[in-house]
């Protein structure tokens, strides 16, 4: 699978924007997708996944109620909606694929296919 992330950019804080992370290759809709952000001098953290189904979603703490992620098999586009954005969420952003299941925080290490990243820059 390959994984091709956009919609990255530099926005106030408050403000919008939607990630998309487009698949080609091998079957999409069977694997489970995850977000990932890693800001400068910090180790990647799990955002949030979604099951192969879009059945299940889960988002870590900090994101919760603001980031929404959502999926469109018959696109092969997987989304990562951010509202209300903070300066904290300065990071680089990666979508991910992983076969394996996803119930909860998720590990890089689990992943098997990565993306390569937009940069979201929030402004105070």
């Amino acid at each position: 699978v390959q994984l091709q992330a956009s919609g990255g950019g530099l926005v106030q804080a408050g403000d919008s924007l939607r990630l998309s992370c487009a698949a080609s290759g091998r079957t999409f809709s069977s694997y489970n997708m995850v977000w990932f952000r890693q800001a400068p001098g910090r180790e990647r953290e799990f955002v949030g996944s979604i099951s192969w189904s879009g059945d299940f979603i889960y988002y870590a703490d900090f994101v919760k109620g603001r980031f929404t992620i959502s999926r469109d098999n018959a696109k092969n586009t997987v989304y990562l909606q951010m509202n209300s954005l903070k300066p904290e969420d300065t990071a680089v952003y990666f979508c991910a694929a992983t076969s394996q299941r996803v119930d909860g925080t998720v590990h890089p290490l689990r992943i098997e296919y990565w993306g390569q990243g937009t940069q979201v820059t929030v402004s105070s």
